[in-house]
């Protein structure tokens, strides 16, 4: 036997090719073998942008002796979690219910069916942080599961069990969902809040974007400021914090402290996509300049960095160089003296930079001591010292990206690139949305319109998911209503067929992995947001808006039936269910804005413009040149220009507005409906 991963294209799979463990990718063949061979397998599943993953790969799979320990007792499995996402969802939920918090590293030990029996994440070369050291681990679990049968067995059973429970049917009350029940639990959410440092929570912070947009829809609906103090809380700490690349844009994954200074630095497509959709949404409202320059620079690093030659995005940035964690990022005092001379001092009074370091020895640039921006003659000389760091920073070994496509990921991406190109007039960045999307409907698609989880080298790998089909599908309809394009509308609802046909459960909601995928030991289904929102929620927000736009029945039984069957766990646990929440929104409360004109007609563009102005997260666009095409129980349908100008209607439910033709008369009747606008 042989380390096998030398043929694959995930680069964190590469990145073993070279241990001196036997390494086999996941596949049926690989079950099969420690069958034959009777050992049970090691399965560890990582990213390469995870910085402990390549701690232990330095310290245990790199390592002569841990390895021939590994390959004497054990078939080795590596996965890379961004690739095979339905394989790690299943083993941190086994990790879970063994009591043990996730994350990856994950280090799994199961029979040759696949079955897990006992787990964990990092374990040390040496007893260390409280836990064992690698090595004792695998001969204690090699031991056990040669000579006792029987506590493996138990073990099994009792994990195998409580996966399938967790996968059963929503039993028990189902408590009905209204626009109170979603303000009720936005005030539980908010209570969540670090009222200094903002942010919800403590150490580690993550962004929790979804949270954050449910809590800032609830003042949106109630006016209650002190929601959307949390958000803005929020959005300006994570931008003026440490977890935000200040000289070349873009967020780190998360802060490991409460102050948002110290990053893990890897940089995470979805998480850049995610926080600057909110930011787009706030920022209607709020006409940030923080957020504004936020948005543009972070837009900037995604079309300079992470967009591959056929015009995709790639997936991360590696948070290590040259084998240290954030060592691209971080400067000391006297290296940022010599760069900006005279102007140094300045700069490193604002950015929190000390002679000792602000973060193990060394300065994390932030504006956490100074978060509200200054004068613009201040202002644009700190610009330009940052632009002079950049470029020396420039100059640096770089961290290691991760540049396979991931077609959820990209739909996340592709769909916050074209609002915010629509939202700021920037044509390229919509531009760039379109090629992305070509490029994943070219390289990630095959003829029979089934998608593929992502593509590298030219391959595309693996069968598409839940989360694949929701985020482009969304991602389409983003396009559609930005360019008006019916091709894009075309594609929502072929991917939506596509999913009623393989993906969708008869009690309502859908799989996570098609009724023709590979077989693995369970087949999930839930709507809990994890690092990514969940495919269930966002599929509430495609079905709420086909149905609005086609006025297909469907769509609207589909998202309702869903609602019915993940509405058991909101008396459980509503905390992960943030997306379906509010999605759940733009399912009954959606406000359609109905234009009738011609998108290049110059009165149509001012109202357009308008809408700039309101912050309407649940909200559907659509431009005609007239209402022919609407279904006949459509409200719009019938109605058209008022005193023959491009003319505007506002349709909440089944009744429209009275038709307006100017920017004031629209202003106002948004006000009204409304309550919130800065116009």
């Amino acid at each position: 036997m042989k380390n096998m991963l030398g043929a694959e294209t995930s680069p964190y799979l590469l990145q073993h090719a070279d241990n001196p463990v036997h390494w086999q990718p996941w596949s049926a063949e690989t079950l099969a073998l420690a069958k034959r061979e009777g050992k049970p397998i090691l399965l560890s599943v990582g990213y390469a942008a995870c910085h402990w993953c390549h701690v232990m790969a330095h310290e245990s799979f790199e390592n002569d002796a841990t390895a021939t320990l590994m390959n004497e007792m054990f078939i080795n499995i590596k996965v890379d979690r961004e690739e095979r996402p339905d394989i790690d969802q299943i083993y941190q939920s086994a990790l879970a219910l063994l009591g043990e918090q996730g994350g990856w590293p994950l280090t799994m030990f199961l029979n040759s069916n696949g079955e897990p029996f006992w787990g964990g994440t990092y374990f040390p070369p040496t007893t260390a942080y409280g836990r064992p050291s690698f090595q004792n681990v695998l001969t204690t679990v090699a031991e056990i599961f040669k000579n006792e049968p029987e506590k493996v067995t138990k073990n099994r059973d009792a994990l195998k069990s409580a996966l399938k429970k967790l996968n059963e049917s929503n039993d028990g009350e189902r408590p009905k969902l209204t626009i109170e029940v979603l303000d009720r639990i936005a005030a539980r959410y908010a209570e969540e809040a670090d009222p200094v440092h903002g942010g919800l929570g403590s150490a580690p912070k993550f962004p929790q974007v979804y949270v954050l947009e449910n809590i800032w829809r609830s003042y949106l609906r109630t006016g209650n400021t002190a929601l959307s103090e949390v958000v803005i809380k929020a959005l300006t700490a994570m931008s003026q914090g440490g977890i935000y690349d200040h000289l070349g844009g873009g967020y780190a994954r998360y802060s490991t402290d409460q102050y948002w200074l110290a990053p893990h630095f890897e940089k995470m497509l979805y998480d850049n996509a995610q926080i600057l959709d909110l930011m787009l949404t706030v920022h209607h409202e709020t006409k940030s300049e923080l957020f504004e320059a936020r948005i543009y620079e972070t837009v900037g690093w995604l079309l300079r960095e992470m967009v591959t030659a056929e015009g995709g995005f790639a997936a991360t940035i590696d948070a290590d160089s040259e084998g240290v964690e954030g060592k691209f990022y971080v400067w000391s005092k006297a290296e940022i003296e010599e760069i900006l001379g005279d102007e140094a001092a300045q700069f490193c009074e604002i950015h929190a930079i000390l002679p000792e370091g602000n973060w193990e020895n060394t300065n994390i640039i932030n504006r956490l001591k100074y978060p509200e921006l200054l004068d613009e003659a201040t202002e644009e000389r700190l610009a330009r010292g940052r632009q002079k760091l950049f470029e020396a920073r420039e100059t640096r070994i770089r961290p290691g990206l991760d540049d396979k496509v991931l077609t959820d990921w990209n739909g996340l991406m592709i769909a916050t690139l074209a609002r915010a190109g629509h939202y700021f007039d920037e044509a390229h960045w919509i531009e760039a949305a379109e090629k992305a999307f070509v490029a994943l409907t070219t390289h990630s698609m095959e003829e029979n319109g089934r998608l593929s989880h992502s593509y590298r080298l030219g391959r595309a790998m693996h069968t598409g998911l839940l989360d694949d089909y929701a985020n482009m599908a969304r991602a389409a309809l983003t396009l559609h209503e930005v360019t008006g394009k019916g091709f894009y509308l075309a594609r929502a609802e072929e991917w939506t067929e596509i999913l009623g046909r393989h993906f969708a459960d008869d009690a309502g909601g859908y799989f996570y992995t098609a009724d023709d995928a590979e077989a693995l030991i369970i087949r999930t289904k839930n709507a809990m947001d994890n690092a990514v929102p969940s495919g269930n929620g966002v599929m509430l927000e495609v079905l709420a808006k086909l149905h609005l736009l086609t006025g297909a029945r469907a769509p609207f039984e589909a998202a309702m039936a869903s609602i019915r069957y993940f509405s058991a766990e909101l008396g459980r646990n509503f905390f992960p269910l943030a997306t379906l929440l509010n999605n759940f929104e733009t399912l009954i409360n959606a406000r359609q804005v109905i234009i009738i004109g011609e998108r290049s007609e110059a009165e149509v563009i001012d109202l357009v413009n308008v809408l700039k102005d309101f912050s309407l997260p649940a909200k559907v666009l659509n431009i005609l040149p007239d209402t022919e095409a609407l279904p006949f129980d459509h409200p719009a349908k019938g109605k058209g220009r008022l005193d023959g100008r491009p003319t505007a209607y506002l349709c909440t439910g089944p009744s429209c507005s009275l038709p307006v033709n100017d920017v004031i008369a629209f202003t106002a009747l948004l006000k009204e409906t409304t309550g919130h606008a800065t116009a």
